[in-house]
């Protein structure tokens, strides 16, 4: 057996085949598995996809995002970037490139999504962080990263409950939130 430091965390996940159904992202050195997403989670996705105009931003699924300096190769749910600024093509994209990532919180990323990865995504200095939470039926806009590494955050959050609009002003858009579903009998969580 090798033995692999966190350096070498990146080039092994490369290497990694994860089962059928499971995705695998590197969050400050650890490997994160998560099992196939509900339909709750995959409509939501779908319904926040279809209001992002392509004209002027390409929201893509499943594209790994490099964090300069971190030991994170996180897969959000969807990437908005504007397509002048996109590479040819490439397995990751600079954070540098995104103007914003979407996460849609499942019943076993809750603490990923509001803790570990509002600090990368911070450290990464993507300007908005979106988070769309079937569990609380609330809608969390974080902007304005400063910080580095773990001590990373978003300077300013703004809470929306599902069925109101999110004025997104870096992508110049208004998200309908009303067909956003959530999920039945799952206790609350404390997040934010």
């Amino acid at each position: 057996m090798t033995a692999v430091d966190e350096r070498g965390m990146a080039h092994y996940l490369d290497m990694f085949e994860p089962p059928e159904g499971v995705k695998a992202e590197l969050l400050r050195g650890v490997i994160v598995m998560m099992a196939s997403p509900d339909l709750v989670h995959n409509l939501i996705v779908l319904h926040t996809q279809r209001q992002i105009p392509m004209d002027r931003w390409y929201p893509i699924q499943t594209q790994d995002v490099d964090i300069v300096g971190e030991e994170s190769v996180p897969i959000p749910d969807l990437v908005v970037a504007a397509p002048d600024v996109l590479p040819a093509s490439g397995h990751l994209l600079p954070s540098a490139l995104v103007t914003a990532v979407v996460e849609v919180v499942s019943k076993s990323s809750v603490h990923q999504d509001y803790v570990v990865k509002r600090s990368i995504y911070a450290a990464g200095r993507i300007p908005a962080y979106l988070i769309l939470d079937p569990i609380m039926a609330q809608c969390v806009l974080l902007t304005k990263p400063a910080g580095e590494g773990e001590d990373a955050n978003y300077l300013s959050q703004e809470i929306i409950k599902f069925g109101d609009p999110i004025r997104l002003e870096n992508l110049g858009i208004e998200l309908d939130t009303s067909e956003f579903g959530t999920f039945p009998d799952v206790r609350p969580h404390r997040y934010p």
